[in-house]
């Protein structure tokens, strides 16, 4: 009973410390300055204030889905291939941020959005078969990238290029 009790504990530090880590990462790497009050947004684009508190819910989501799915997994090789999804996930959501706020290039994240946003689908649809309720704590996470997705493209539609904006602007 302790024993596994402590074990639950470690998965759960675990799962908590890495989404933390891709947290505060992006929390870091995100810049509102002027450059992003400067864009064109759509009309459907949540206040500023809100994608902190819907990035701690995805997050949230997201540690205990990963929790969720360690202990339904059948075997280890199972649980390797869950590791090695999150891993990929995870380093693609690192890669989104500094390319939209740091870099400047909404296209380009757009671009990085594509893969990210298949990481995700692919962790649901592993998880599926092993841990129906793994796959549905990442369903909100999919459907966040998504509209986060559509957010990023009309960036880019209503303000586009931005290498040569960005240069002249220098």
């Amino acid at each position: 009973m302790i024993e596994t009790f402590w074990s639950h504990l470690v998965e759960i530090a675990v799962a908590t410390s890495a989404v933390l880590v891709v947290a505060v990462f992006g929390g870091v790497t995100t810049d509102t300055g002027p450059w992003y009050k400067a864009l064109r947004f759509p009309a459907l684009k949540p206040p500023d204030w809100a994608f902190g508190p819907g990035w701690s819910i995805i997050f949230a989501l997201i540690a205990t889905a990963g929790v969720v799915a360690w202990n339904d997994a059948p075997d280890s090789v199972t649980r390797w291939r869950l590791i090695a999804l999150f891993v990929v996930n995870a380093l693609l959501n690192l890669a989104w941020t500094p390319l939209y706020f740091k870099l400047r290039r909404p296209d380009w994240a757009l671009i990085e959005l594509v893969p990210f946003w298949i990481s995700i689908l692919a962790l649901i649809l592993f998880c599926i078969s092993f841990s129906p309720r793994s796959a549905a704590l990442l369903a909100p996470y999919l459907a966040w990238v998504t509209f986060a997705g559509w957010l990023n493209w009309q960036v880019v539609r209503l303000n586009a290029p931005f290498s040569t904006r960005d240069e002249a602007a220098e």
